[in-house]
This record gives C-alpha cells, structure tokens and sequence, in this order.
C-alpha cells in the first residue's frame, strides 16, 4: 500500500488540481450514464462547495492530490443545494453534510475513502453534531452499500433537477469517536 497523508484542505491547495480529482474519481459514474454533480463540475463550484464546509484532502508520497471529502453544516431551510431546494434533512441543526467524496482510480482498493470519511465523521462529531447525512444515486448499489456498511440507513428519496438519476438520501448517528473511546473506556 502506498503512503496516503489525510490532512485539512490548505489555502494554498489547488482548487483546479482538487476540480480534476474530482472529475477523474467520477468519471467511472459518468460512464454508467449517472451525471453527479462532480462529474463535470466548474472550479468555482468546487471552491464554494469546499467553502461552505470543511474539505479535506489525501496527499500520496510525492504529494499529489489523490483523495478528497467535504463534510459541511446543515443548509438554510428556504436555501438551494446546488440549485435545487433543500431536502428536510439537510437543514436540521444536528446534522452535518457529507459530500464530494472522491479517490482517485489509481488509489482505489487501499481504504483511503474509508479514512477520509472516518476524517469527516470524527470532525462532524467533535463539532457537536449528532448525525451525518448525504446523497447517493439510487441505481449506484455498490455506493448504498458501503454506506450502509458504515451505518447510514436511507431516510428518504429526492430528484435533483437535472439529474440523469433518483437519489436516496441516507444518515448516520455518530457515536463516539476512536480517540474518545481510547479516553474514556
């Protein structure tokens, strides 16, 4: 396995470099016909989804920018998501945003998505928040199930405009984190 580093996105991280990763990582999506927003999305969309949270980023040994998760604080209730209204679970107080999770093809296989969202769980939890919820496509079965495996349960369905898919909304309480499990047996 490679050496991954996970650490907080910098200001002085590409946003460009972090746009590509993302197309790269979804292009495997987009070939199934399945057009997340990531697929193709504009750089200043990525700066202002990375701005709106906490991004968070894996670096290989020679520091390329191989991975990356936003995890970002419940929506307005009368705001858009990505142009669209936001759904009921989005805005409620307790629960924090997972979105843009991506590893690059080459790095697949070696738990660095795994890391990453332990990375955005352990955040939204030492942040105060109970829960995090996020979106998939309906159709991406291999996608719900990682979920799943990592106990989000699917709480409801949405269509966002333009998407070439259904998309079912999944959230899981957080427990207590590895290290405050450590401190306190």
């Amino acid at each position: 396995m490679t050496a991954i580093t996970l650490r907080p996105l910098a200001a002085t991280d590409s946003i460009e470099a972090l746009t590509a990763l993302l197309h790269a990582s979804y292009a495997s999506l987009a070939a199934q016909g399945w057009n997340f927003t990531a697929v193709n999305q504009s750089v200043q969309t990525t700066r202002e989804r990375v701005e709106a949270g906490q991004a968070f980023v894996a670096l290989s040994a020679s520091g390329e920018l191989v991975g990356t998760v936003t995890i970002a604080p419940p929506k307005r209730p009368d705001g858009r998501y990505l142009g669209d209204p936001v759904p009921d679970c989005y805005t409620q107080p307790d629960t924090a945003i997972l979105a843009q999770l991506a590893v690059h093809p080459s790095c697949r296989g070696q738990g660095v998505a795994e890391r990453l969202m332990d990375l955005a769980e352990d955040w939204a939890h030492a942040q105060g928040y109970a829960h995090v919820a996020l979106d998939t496509a309906v159709p991406a079965e291999a996608l719900r199930r990682r979920y799943e495996r990592r106990g989000y349960a699917r709480i409801g369905d949405v269509q966002w405009a333009g998407k070439t898919y259904r998309s079912v909304l999944m959230r899981k309480a957080l427990g207590p984190t590895a290290a405050s499990t450590e401190a306190h047996p």
